[in-house]
């Protein structure tokens, strides 16, 4: 005998309990691989992982091989460098002169014919030149080299701590971005679990087809958010390993755990600044630099004293006649430059203008320092506060979709009220979690503008 069916159950033909199981097992194992491809089938056995860093080893890898932290040890390399050069003026200068020397005086025939001759000069000396007194230039440009190393040193600490700052940041972007993606994989396998009870509802005839269809959109409109924190997940990865200027990939282990705590007021993190922070400190010593490079210049067309010395031996022949013996000379010699063309004038001036313009980027960046305080307290403000309210929220959120799930189990609940419930409980477990990563990161933000970050 021969059943009708109406039209509807033609368009749409229902699988079996077990067939329905089988095809969600099927999905689930399908999704769970990675991108690409099943495991194993790459050639060469299976890909190594990445390097898990937990986030002292961050900081610790970040201080020995940060590109802009190598760029300023060698700063202070040079800077070494040109503390010798400048120290080698006040020290004793020796060299070693030879000569050979033919020569032919025709204007000495008006004395003897013979003088005439050809003469051969042969002379090796050592000398030696001592300053004695230079106007200052000397002691000055030692000072300034002094005052170019201390410089080194502050901005090696300048990008010490922004390297720190922003490694820490990167770190907690993956941490962030793993919570994220876990969200939205408990989201996905939600809609999945809607989608069986709708089917197994459907079967049982107390769902309709559109109940169905709600839950595959739902499902599908799950993807895409799973898709995008995974590669959310791959981004900060990649960032937190150029940081750490490493060539194998690297990840983050640890948590967004974050207790507020209280925090320096405004009056003693700008203090606390101005006398910590490099670059405010760097500013002072080029200042004091400019400052011994205006007794420089006014040096110049200044008299000095030199003391100079040699010893040798020479040698001096013509056609029949021949002499050597040993040469010496000391003595002190006085330099007075009186009149340079005003070349010396001008350098004082450029190095006028020159300590001048460090002055007033002193007050700029000051003034900057004291704005980036204040907007690194009011962030930490903002997100501790943040995160004191979301920290309930995501409880209440919980307990909300369990009492949706149920009442919709027992028929009292719509689907619509259980989205709205799970929606709630992603936005709040989301939030909660962003809020966490920028209150640890403002805490690390307003430790760098303090000057204080590492230390």
């Amino acid at each position: 005998m021969k059943h009708r069916h109406s039209r509807k159950e033609d368009l749409i033909r229902r699988p079996s309990p077990a067939m329905a199981v089988l095809l969600g097992g099927l999905v689930a194992v399908f999704l769970s691989l990675p991108s690409g491809g099943v495991a194993g089938d790459a050639p060469g056995g299976p890909a190594a992982g990445p390097r898990v860093l937990t986030l002292e080893q961050v900081l610790a890898i970040t201080a020995d091989k940060n590109r802009d932290i190598e760029k300023a040890r060698e700063y202070i390399a040079w800077a070494q460098g040109k503390y010798v050069e400048e120290r080698a003026a006040a020290l004793p200068q020796l060299a070693a002169v030879g000569s050979l020397v033919q020569d032919r005086d025709e204007s000495q025939k008006i004395y003897s014919p013979i003088q005439t001759e050809r003469t051969d000069r042969r002379t090796a000396q050592i000398t030696l030149t001592q300053p004695l007194f230079t106007w200052g230039q000397v002691s000055a440009a030692i000072r300034a080299a002094t005052a170019g190393l201390k410089s080194a040193d502050e901005q090696l600490r300048l990008y010490r701590q922004a390297a720190q700052r922003d490694v820490s940041a990167a770190f907690y972007d993956v941490l962030l971005a793993r919570e994220l993606h876990g969200l939205a994989l408990h989201n996905l396998d939600q809609k999945r679990r809607h989608l069986e009870e709708a089917r197994r509802k459907h079967q049982a005839g107390v769902a309709t087809d559109y109940d169905v269809l709600a839950a595959e959109v739902s499902v599908e409109n799950a993807r895409p958010e799973v898709i995008r924190t995974e590669n959310q997940i791959r981004t900060s990865r990649e960032r937190l390993r150029f940081l750490l200027a490493m060539p194998e990939e690297v990840d983050a282990q640890g948590t967004l755990d974050a207790v507020p705590s209280p925090v320096r007021g405004f009056e003693e993190a700008f203090a606390l600044a101005r006398e910590r922070r490099p670059d405010l400190a760097d500013l002072r010593h080029r200042i004091g630099i400019s400052q011994e490079q205006i007794l420089i210049a006014g040096a110049q067309d200044k008299p000095r004293v030199d003391f100079k010395g040699s010893y040798g031996w020479s040698y001096l022949e013509q056609p029949n006649i021949y002499g050597d013996g040993p040469t010496w000379s000391v003595g002190v010699q006085l330099s007075y430059p009186f009149f340079d063309g005003l070349r010396a004038r001008g350098k004082v001036a450029q190095a006028e203008s020159d300590l001048k313009r460090l002055r007033l980027d002193e007050a700029k960046q000051t003034d900057a320092v004291a704005l980036e305080v204040r907007n690194a307290i009011n962030a930490v403000g903002e997100s501790r506060e943040i995160l004191k309210a979301l920290s309930g929220t995501v409880a209440q959120a919980e307990r909300l979709l369990a009492m949706a799930e149920q009442g919709f189990v027992l028929g009292v609940k719509t689907r619509l009220d259980v989205e709205d419930a799970e929606l709630n409980l992603r936005q709040a477990k989301s939030s909660l979690n962003q809020a966490r990563r920028d209150y640890l990161v403002a805490r690390v933000n307003l430790d760098w503008v303090s000057g204080v970050l590492g230390e």
